[in-house]
């Protein structure tokens, strides 16, 4: 069997989901659930009593809901990814949750092949939107003249360089095809990446693809 590389925290208010998640993601040689939880209120004691590298988040909980939750996990020092799972596919509290930090979302009733895939994908640095998803998305978000301009006074603070890797990011595309476009390594566009992020002071990708679409370049 594989060493166990990807451990994750499952955050429901359902007993029953909880479980078969658990018991899902742990027929993977290379995941295992190392906590659970069943109200946002509760994820920083679990975080604190375990490792995890990604937490797998409800959105609707009655104490502390997936949001504020996702927040508060990536205020903390060195902080896990988030990814939302939720039965909505174009709610705007899935929005929120993406402007709070969460490295992207997925449906209820994703395949668990597909699951496992996309938190493999987000354990290597990139968000689990594709593109369809990620406009639709965007469309639902009204962006005013205001915040349009400001999106775009932010977007010209980048090199050209950093610019281009933006974009490409903005329009889903992977480490690898980014640098297949841009005619760089893998490696230099994850530095790339990590550099347009702390000069930004944004958490992960999803974030930039956000500013894009306010600032309507694409």
């Amino acid at each position: 069997m594989a060493p166990v590389s990807i451990r994750v925290a499952v955050v429901d208010d359902d007993a029953m989901v909880r479980a078969a998640l658990t018991m899902m993601l742990d027929g993977a040689d290379d995941i295992r659930v190392v906590a659970e939880a069943a109200d946002g209120a509760d994820v920083p004691a679990a975080l604190d009593a375990h490792t995890a590298d990604i937490v797998l988040m409800d959105l609707r909980m009655p104490q502390v809901d997936g949001i504020t939750a996702t927040r508060r996990i990536r205020e903390r020092p060195n902080p896990p990814e988030v990814v939302v799972l939720t039965t909505f596919d174009a709610d705007d509290d899935v929005i929120s949750a993406l402007q709070a930090g969460a490295a992207g979302y997925l449906l209820k009733d994703t395949p668990p092949d597909r699951l496992v895939a996309a938190l493999r994908q987000v354990s290597d640095g990139e968000p689990i939107l594709s593109p369809q998803i990620t406009r639709r998305l965007m469309d639902a978000t009204a962006t005013s003249a205001t915040s349009r301009q400001e999106a775009r006074a932010t977007l010209a603070g980048l090199t050209d360089r950093e610019s281009e890797v933006v974009l490409a990011v903005a329009r889903g595309r992977s480490n690898a095809e980014i640098a297949g476009e841009l005619f760089m390594s893998v490696a230099t566009v994850k530095a790339h990446v990590s550099s347009i992020l702390a000069k930004l002071g944004m958490t992960n990708r999803t974030q930039l693809a956000l500013l894009v679409h306010d600032a309507g370049v694409l």
